[in-house]
């Protein structure tokens, strides 16, 4: 649990206590700033302590959630719920924080928070093994986030988030295509209604025009993360002998997200996803900062 509750209002460091500086130890409020100290130079002391003060839900945890929560941590956010019902796959060890040996197989929610808190020991994470959809919505918003990070790749869990936060009027970054990318150079935010060029964009918009009532016009209100570049069709392989691909996710085939059921397994490179990520994490915490808002392209 956290110890936020004990910070109070930022008070002027010299009174807060010193010979907290640095190793182990006693979680002071002087210890959290000095762990801030950095973000505090770039935000200002009301920033940070708004971030202090923030709830921020990221939904997904792999490629792209996984960077976005562990920025969200080292950038000051004080409350952090982790969502995502997947275990960790050794197919994930190209660009997943939490694939390291010894994890295959376990929670991707409860593995990432046990490195977050980590990070930030006061920090408040809270790690749910749990999948987004229409019967789960009520009790994720009811943790009452004041702004979401969407990393799913599932289309109509993701289509649902999106309808819900604009229903219940609650800031999110959404993350369209990462995968069959490999220049992070490419990659650009916008409001979801005016990106370009990636095919994930496309579909979530006729999705949300047809299903939800989205404007076929305007903006959608809605800051989506996603890259100019084109994706490369999966290479062909041949260290399986010819076997073709096979599925060895831990949990095996699924009715949520089983990769047995996908067309086609695109590649991924991490330095593409994690930076998919950290731009989600600049987003919310740009939003944050601004009275709770969103961000601006």
């Amino acid at each position: 649990m956290s110890n936020l509750a004990n910070v109070g209002s930022l008070t002027p460091l010299s009174l807060l206590g010193k010979g907290t500086e640095s190793g182990d130890g006693e979680e002071t409020p002087y210890k959290l700033h000095r762990r801030y100290d950095r973000m505090a130079r770039l935000v200002g002391e009301s920033g940070i302590e708004r971030l202090f003060r923030s709830h921020v839900m990221v939904i997904g945890l792999g490629g792209v959630g996984g960077p976005a929560a562990e920025s969200l941590v080292r950038s000051g956010v004080g409350t952090v719920t982790l969502v995502d019902f997947d275990r960790i796959c050794v197919t994930n060890s190209n660009r997943q924080i939490q694939a390291l040996k010894g994890n295959i197989g376990r929670s991707k929610a409860e593995t990432l928070g046990e490195r977050l808190r980590l990070i930030n020991p006061q920090a408040n994470i809270q790690d749910l093994g749990k999948f987004y959809s229409a019967s789960t919505a009520d009790e994720l918003f009811g943790l009452k986030p004041d702004y979401i990070v969407d990393a799913i790749d599932n289309m109509t869990a993701k289509s649902h988030l999106l309808d819900s936060c604009r229903e219940r009027n609650v800031p999110v970054v959404t993350s369209l295509g990462a995968s069959g990318r490999i220049d992070p150079g490419q990659i650009k935010c916008a409001d979801l209604a005016r990106t370009k060029f990636d095919p994930m964009g496309r579909v979530l918009r006729k999705i949300l025009r047809q299903k939800y009532g989205f404007d076929n016009r305007g903006n959608f209100g809605i800051l989506a993360v996603y890259s100019t570049e084109l994706p490369a069709e999966p290479a062909e392989l041949t260290y399986d002998g010819g076997l073709g691909f096979r599925c060895v996710c831990p949990g095996g085939a699924n009715d949520l997200h089983s990769c047995e059921k996908r067309r086609v397994i695109y590649g991924t490179a991490s330095f593409v996803t994690g930076t998919f990520g950290l731009f989600c994490a600049s987003a919310a915490v740009r939003g944050l900062i601004a009275s709770g808002t969103s961000a601006t392209p």
